[in-house]
């Protein structure tokens, strides 16, 4: 588990614990899970604003952008698109239950208050449900890192008109722990529709986000913990269909996330009971060819669970039960009401086989109200050879389940509908030379069928027959210098094929055969620091090759504040991630973080 270096810290810290990849924390010594990990200090080298940008570099990854800031915009792992990734934010799992298929918009999420992100690929269904067949992305917001009070801001002017600020207050004592952050961003942005295309009026965005996290541990050893977000975004975007001419589309969301959980001990298991909210409405106002037009889309999803582990004479053994109630309303259409619920357990067992090798069996079965119980299991196993040598490998099924606007829309909705079911390997070797080099190298695989798709001919959705694959292969590199000096490069091959006949499915959206991205830091003097990163893709479904670059130069002003500059796009290269939807030119931001 590596990402791109930090300045100024070790290249390699093996025993670092992640949180996504077992049902509980784990060493990453000792999973076979894939897990790309990203830290604030990854975020701030490069201080970009969309997290979505940061994460287009990591190896597999791939963004689709439908134009700046604010605008739709989605991941692939591994060629599998958001639909089938799983994404929590301190827990909360934030994918968009109001929308036709349930998946989270990156469109407005940014760097401002995240203190970690891991990347957890391949089908993870026996850990998180439906969702989970290309992969998870577990966030972190901004934590106390020590004993006492910490406080940080940041502020950032730049290109369309761009302002971004961010304030974060932790504090940290013997038996509790407290931090929220406020953050604001405000864009006129560019076009949405590709303005080479003629496209010229500007899609702006507008953002104010609260996020917090606290826990108190009483005096008998039970930890109480709280914690949440709220954000209000508006962003102007491009119609389709029959067009006006008039720019006066906007989208309105409002987001919250709320998460109570209660740790405790009872005899040698130690217990885990959660309750998570997640309600999220968008207003969609505007003008067309028909005249004006105002659509809200609500969407809630509630959920308990207790989870419970205790320590083997050989391992670990973790089971648990959940319960999740997902419901969409279209106000606009008097689609109101439509709710299904899951029902799941689930159980892990981590053991040693011997002194150098770790074994994860997971099981789940989850009970979906509409179309009955469906079960997943995942197998990784981890072979520590050396010092400096390891092999990780996996196996694992997954699915999706159809949504509720695919079940029960009174227009397009398929109550028969079954979900979409996936099988997926991946086999990888990590080597070291010395404490300096790195290099990694995994093979993966992963195939879908029963895909869900909308017939452009019936107008509603059908279970498609045959089987899309994504096989591949991803290669990365890490290399310090002595003068602290730090290279990172990544490779990924990806090659996508379907045998079924689809009209929009997102198994219709696939990577770049080859993409290549790398960063590059050098410390100039003590006070000054620059970074240059980089993105090929080539190969690409529908599109031409695709470089972008960009760097990113921070000066120390003090030991507790610092200034930066940052450009996007250096040689302005025309490009797009999605058909018709444009990229930001050359642009350029300056800022001051500082923390007190």
């Amino acid at each position: 588990a590596a990402a791109a270096p930090a300045a100024a810290q070790e290249p390699f810290v093996l025993d670092e614990i992640v949180f996504a990849a077992n049902l509980g924390e784990v060493e990453t010594l000792r999973t076979g899970a894939s897990v790309e990990v990203v830290t604030e200090e990854d975020l701030e080298q490069t201080a970009e604003t969309r997290v979505a940008d940061y994460l287009a570099r990591l190896p597999g990854v791939n963004t689709l952008a439908q134009g700046p800031i604010g605008s739709q915009t989605g991941l692939t792992i591994r060629g599998v698109s958001q639909t089938n990734i799983a994404v929590r934010i301190d827990g909360i799992d934030v994918t968009d239950p109001s929308g036709p298929q349930v998946a989270y918009d990156f469109g407005s999420l940014t760097t401002m208050d995240i203190s970690r992100i891991e990347v957890l690929k391949g089908s993870q269904s026996a850990l998180y449900g439906s969702e989970a067949i290309g992969g998870v992305i577990d966030i972190t917001t901004k934590r106390a890192t020590a004993i006492g009070v910490e406080q940080s801001a940041s502020a950032e002017v730049g290109s369309y008109n761009t302002k971004r600020a961010n304030y974060t207050f932790a504090a940290k004592g013997d038996a509790h722990e407290l931090a929220f952050s406020l953050n604001h961003v405000d864009s006129d942005g560019y076009s949405a529709a590709d303005e080479n295309d003629g496209n010229l009026e500007t899609d702006a965005f507008r953002s104010n986000r609260l996020s917090f996290y606290s826990d108190y541990q009483l005096q008998s050893g039970t930890k109480l913990i709280f914690s949440g977000f709220a954000e209000d975004t508006s962003y102007d975007y491009d119609e389709s269909g029959p067009v006006d001419g008039t720019p006066d589309e906007v989208t309105e969301n409002r987001t919250l996330g709320l998460r109570s959980a209660v740790q405790f001990a009872t005899g040698s298991v130690d217990n885990q009971l959660e309750a998570t909210v997640f309600e999220i409405e968008r207003n969609l106002t505007g003008t067309n060819a028909f005249g004006p037009f105002n659509f809200t889309y609500k969407g809630e999803r509630r959920r308990v669970g207790y989870q419970g582990a205790v320590d083997l004479s050989v391992g670990q053994l973790v089971v648990g039960a959940e319960s999740v109630k997902e419901s969409y309303d279209n106000f606009g259409s008097g689609a109101a009401g439509y709710e299904s619920r899951v029902n799941s357990i689930f159980g892990e067992l981590n053991f040693s086989q011997a002194k150098d090798v770790d074994v994860t069996a997971t099981a789940r079965l989850d009970d979906h109200s509409q179309f009955g119980t469906y079960a997943t299991g995942r197998l990784a196993a981890v072979y520590r050879a050396r010092e400096d040598l390891i092999f990780r490998a996996t196996v694992a099924n997954g699915y999706r389940a159809p949504s509720n606007y695919e079940l029960f829309d009174p227009f397009a909705g398929n109550a028969a509908l079954e979900p979409e079911k996936s099988i997926s390997a991946d086999f990888g070797i990590e080597k070291s030379f010395g404490t300096r080099v790195m290099v990694e190298a995994t093979a993966f695989y992963i195939e879908a069928e029963d895909l869900i798709d909308y017939s452009n001919t019936t107008f509603s959705y059908y279970q498609a027959k045959g089987v899309s694959r994504r096989k591949g292969l991803e290669l990365s590199a890490n290399w310090t210098l002595d003068d602290g000096t730090t290279f990172w490069g990544a490779y990924t091959f990806t090659d996508s094929d379907t045998s079924a006949v689809l009209d929009s499915s997102s198994w219709l959206t696939s990577s770049p055969r080859h993409q290549l991205a790398f960063e590059v830091d050098y410390p100039i003097t003590s006070k000054l620091d620059a970074t240059l990163t980089g993105l090929y893709g080539s190969e690409r479904p529908n599109l031409p090759d695709m470089s972008v670059f960009g760097a990113t130069l921070a000066y120390a002003v003090n030991d507790t504040s610092e200034a930066y500059l940052r450009v996007e796009n250096i040689s302005d290269s025309e490009y797009q991630t999605v058909p018709g939807y444009g990229t930001s030119d050359r642009a350029f931001y300056v800022g001051l973080r500082a923390s007190f």
